[in-house]
């Protein structure tokens, strides 16, 4: 069975960093691509960031500049490094994987067949 375990999640201040891991299990990582997606409090889920397996991402405008998706194909691990936090950026954090080749990755949920349990992520201001 494909499991993803997403953890890294914290309280942080405004300004300050986290990264998520999510470990991969079950299936051949390096022929997935992977993305994190986010829901905060009464909001739908959003893509965050996508990546395909040949490391090319694609990023929401809202964290441009700010966020890094990467992932480590050894350790069948995707990462996602949070600099510059915001308040806004509080949410639940989850991982997600499908077989389907997306290039550039993709931000849309509907491509996605497994998901984690997610990690919180908690900004104050």
């Amino acid at each position: 069975d494909v499991q993803l375990v997403e953890s890294g999640g914290g309280s942080v201040q405004a300004g300050g960093s986290l990264r998520l891991s999510c470990i991969a299990s079950g299936y051949s990582y390096s022929c997935y691509s992977m993305g994190w997606f986010r829901q905060a409090p009464g909001k739908e889920r959003e893509g965050v960031a996508g990546i395909d397996r040949d490391g090319r991402a694609t990023y929401a405008d809202s964290v441009k500049g700010r966020f890094t998706i990467s992932q480590d194909s050894a350790k069948n691990t995707l990462y996602l490094q949070m600099n510059s936090l915001k308040p806004e950026d509080t949410a639940m954090y989850y991982c997600a994987a499908t077989p389907v080749y997306l290039y550039g990755g993709s931000l849309s949920e509907r491509w996605y067949k497994y998901w984690g349990q997610g990690t919180q992520v908690t900004v104050s201001s």
